[in-house]
Formats: structure tokens, C-alpha cells, sequence
């Protein structure tokens, strides 16, 4: 195992752009070695008030213009760290360069689009004398930061996109944040903030504390001076969030169980190769990650191989290893609990094919056959790089098992039917259907989310986010 090679880390909360040390701290480790690689301050209830009191009484004249520049210049500034962030973030997370690499492109491009979104006019103007009853009117609109804070709670997975998606757009609309990124991944979220204070954002914009959710989470969500909540991860976090919240206004995406729908018409070797890179990429952590198969059963064995194949041909290992395709996951319980539900379908009748195997928080790609949909592997949301295949007999059974679950983010399907993607985009009780493609895929300025167990149907993504983010006004003048 290559160790880290870099010095411990002393980080500091940074309210309003204070670096404060706090007198309690958490170690953060690199989940390959289990090496400490840094040390970070865990912030008490006072911490957050204080943020959240800043951030409140602070009321940002920045201009379209200004904004803009801030958010560009941190991408391009991003763009040109981006070997050292991503090395940090597979330091925090265990997840391997080519992920890492890729995340910090994606973060970069929610920067450029949230720039250039501060630039667009964001009002609308109705004539009113459009009916028998209308007057020589018009109603305009504008769209006006929120009058309270913006509290942001980020999970582990994209340690810095997921940061980038709440703070950006935030910063777009003229909005202050006080940010608590995961515990376990805290550091990128840190290089986030300082890039921006670097580039001009004036401090009360943005805090950033971290620390056990469990002593601050709730001043978080509760506090009086709070406006909205955006939050990403599991749902019996979000849904506690939404009872404590209440008259808040909630933007919760709390993962999924996306399926990849192969029918009998597809390129197999397409849809293995998607299902592949769907299911291990990020190492399996993402909330859209393929995470049940289903087949049509006409072309499941051939399927099955092709699968096995590009599984067999993922090396990974060593995050650090800029040729490992797959590093681990966050941590060694998470890996337990993949080997095991891996066990308890087979105990149940599905066949082990590859993997399955376990070293601390490395875990192997693993496809599982012949597996049921009342399986816990699958009627629950595993966040790994498990492939558990599905094998169905006709499209009423695909949709039926795809909406069988209590998720319902996204989805991909394999066919060129057009009767079959009418009725997949249709009847998929889903946020997304990506035809031909990873149930992941989009761009970072359009619309993602999901309904039932996914989220409460308020999308994300820089466009949607900025909308949010913001109160309409109306006023109407007599000409």
C-alpha cells in the first residue's frame, strides 16, 4: 500500500472567512490505509449560531457583473489546482484519481455555468391588456435573494461537486450560506472556501463548519434566522430534517435505486458497457449509480458476459494509483454491510459470478445473478459497486419491478423502440429516463431530482437551484 505521503493537515472552521480552531477536533483518514491525514475542528452550537447570525445581518451589493467574475475566476483557479484537489479529495474519501479528477472538472463547470447564469435577466414582463377586463398595464418580475440564510449539509460521495452545486449557486443570486460538509470528507469543501475568498467573495457569504451532525445538525435546520434547507442524503436524515424544518423551504435529494432496463432489441455491448460504468465508477457511491439490472431474459446470459468481462477488467486498489479504476469505498462498515447483503441474496438463490471480496474499506466490483426483487441487495438502496442483475420476461414486468421500490431518482433504458421509450418515459415513476445512456447522466445546469423516496420533487442543478434560491416579486407600473 503506497502511503499518502503528506503531512497532517490542521484545518479550522472558517466562519464569515475567520479561520477558528475551535478546542475540539476529528480525524479524517485515507480509507485505503486507514492513515490520519488530517485533523479537523468539530463546531459547537455556539459555532453555528455565530455563522448563521453573521450571514443574516449581511446583505450583499455585489453586483451580476461582480458575482460573475467571483465564480469565474474560482473555476479557472480550480482548473489550474486540479491535480492537488483531486489528490485530496482521494486522500479524504478513498475514491481513485480518475474519479477525483473527473469530479473536480465537473465542480469547475458548476462554477462557469452559475457565472454565467448571474448574467442572465431573470424577469419576465406581462402586458395586461390581454383580455375584456384588462388594463393598459404591465406586470414585471424580478427575483431577489432570500431575506434569511441558506444552510447547506453535503454528504461524502463528491466531496467538492456536491459542495459546488449548494455554494454557487447560492453566490449567483446574491444568497449567504453556512455550509456543513460530511464529517468523514471534510477538506475539499475547506479548499472550496478559500479558492472563493481568494477570488473576491466577500467572507460573510460563506461559512464553513464541520462536526458531529448530531450535536449541530438540528441548530442547522431550526434556527429562526434560517430560510431554506438544502440537503443531500439518506432518506431517514432528510425526512428528520423535513419533520424539524417545517416552514422552511426544503430542498432534500436523498439517493435512489436507479435501474438499467435492458431490452431484447438493445446493443448488448453497449448496455454492458453502461451498466459497467454505471455501477463501478465513484466506487458505486453515487445517488443515480446503476444499482439493479434488469434483463429481458431472451438476452440475459449474453448480457451476463459481456458484464462479467468489463467487471473482470476494472483494476482496482490503490486510489492513489493513477492507473486504479476503482478505489474503495468510504469506509470499512459500508463494505460490511455490501458483503453481506451480497451473502444474504445468494443464501436466497441468486448466484455469486465475480467479487464479493472484501480488504477494510477496499471492496471488489461484484455481479450477482439471478437475483429477485424482494432482495435486500436490491429493494434497498446499495451504495456500492455491486451489479445485481434482474432477468424479466416483458415490458409491463420491467416497469413493475423498476417501480417497485421506494425510490424513484432516475433511470436508464437499452432499446431503439420507440413504442418501448414512449411507455419507459411514460410509466417509469422516476425523475430522469436516459435512453441509451448511464441513469447518471446530464449536464450540470440542467434540472435533477426525484419523487417518493428520492426527494420532494424540487430539483437541483444550477438552474433549478438558483430559482430556489430566490422570492418572485411582482410589481406593475401604468404603462
Amino acid at each position: 500500500m503506497n502511503a499518502p505521503n503528506l503531512p497532517v493537515r490542521t484545518e479550522s472552521l472558517r466562519i464569515a472567512g475567520e479561520k477558528v480552531a475551535g478546542d475540539r477536533h476529528f480525524e479524517v483518514r485515507f480509507p485505503y490505509t486507514g492513515e490520519v491525514i488530517a485533523v479537523v475542528p468539530s463546531a459547537s452550537v455556539d459555532d453555528v449560531r455565530r455563522a448563521i447570525d453573521i450571514a443574516a445581518k449581511f446583505r450583499s451589493t455585489l453586483t451580476r457583473h461582480q458575482r460573475y467574475e467571483i465564480l469565474l475566476k474560482a473555476a479557472e483557479t480550480i482548473g489550474r489546482r486540479r491535480d492537488e484537489i483531486a489528490r485530496v479529495i482521494t486522500l479524504e474519501s478513498g475514491l481513485c484519481l480518475k474519479d477525483t479528477l473527473y469530479e473536480v472538472g465537473r465542480a469547475r463547470d458548476v462554477l462557469v455555468f452559475s457565472a454565467n447564469q448571474a448574467l442572465v435577466d431573470d424577469g419576465q414582463v406581462f402586458s395586461c391588456d390581454i383580455t375584456p377586463h384588462g388594463r393598459k398595464r404591465k406586470v414585471y418580475t424580478m427575483r431577489e435573494p432570500l431575506l434569511g440564510v441558506v444552510t447547506a449539509i453535503t454528504p461524502f460521495n463528491h466531496p467538492l461537486n456536491q459542495v459546488a452545486h449548494k455554494i454557487a449557486p447560492a453566490i449567483a443570486t446574491n444568497n449567504r450560506v453556512v455550509l456543513k460538509p460530511s464529517e468523514k470528507t471534510p477538506l475539499a469543501a475547506y479548499l472550496l472556501a478559500d479558492i472563493l475568498y481568494d477570488a473576491g467573495l466577500p467572507p460573510p457569504m460563506l461559512s464553513v463548519v464541520t462536526g458531529d451532525p448530531r450535536e449541530i445538525a438540528d441548530e442547522l435546520v431550526t434556527n429562526p434566522q434560517v430560510d431554506l434547507v438544502t440537503f443531500t442524503g439518506g432518506v431517514s436524515v432528510g425526512k428528520l430534517i423535513a419533520s424539524k424544518a417545517v416552514y422552511k423551504r426544503q430542498v432534500l435529494e436523498l439517493g435512489g435505486n436507479d435501474p438499467i432496463i435492458v431490452m431484447e432489441d438493445a446493443d448488448l455491448e453497449e448496455a454492458a458497457s453502461l451498466a459497467a460504468s454505471g455501477s463501478y465508477k465513484n466506487s458505486g457511491q453515487r445517488c443515480t449509480a446503476v444499482k439493479r439490472m434488469l434483463v429481458q431474459h431472451q438476452v440475459a446470459d449474453r448480457f451476463v458476459e459481456l458484464l462479467l468481462e468489463k467487471t473482470k477488467a476494472v483494476k482496482y486498489g490503490d486510489p492513489l494509483d493513477s492507473s486504479t479504476d476503482m478505489g474503495t469505498v468510504i469506509d470499512e462498515p459500508a463494505a460490511r454491510q455490501f458483503e453481506q447483503r451480497v451473502n444474504d441474496a445468494v443464501a436466497k438463490g441468486a448466484k455469486l459470478l465475480a467479487g464479493n471480496q472484501r480488504a477494510g474499506a477496499l471492496y471488489s466490483p461484484t455481479v450477482v445473478d439471478h437475483v429477485t426483487s424482494d432482495m435486500t441487495l436490491v429493494k434497498q438502496e446499495t451504495f456500492g459497486p455491486v451489479s445485481p442483475v434482474i432477468r424479466f420476461d416483458t415490458v409491463d414486468e420491467a416497469i413493475a419491478i423498476s417501480n417497485s421500490t421506494a425510490y424513484g431518482l432516475s433511470s436508464a433504458v437499452c432499446t431503439n423502440r420507440l413504442d418501448y421509450i414512449t411507455r419507459f418515459v411514460s410509466e417509469l415513476q422516476v425523475g430522469t429516463v436516459n435512453v441509451r445512456e448511464v441513469p447518471g447522466y446530464r449536464l450540470e445546469l440542467t434540472p435533477f431530482g426525484g419523487i417518493k423516496d428520492s426527494g420532494l420533487g424540487y430539483k437541483e442543478g444550477v438552474l433549478e437551484a438558483m430559482k430556489s434560491f430566490t422570492n418572485t416579486k411582482t410589481y406593475s407600473l401604468p404603462w
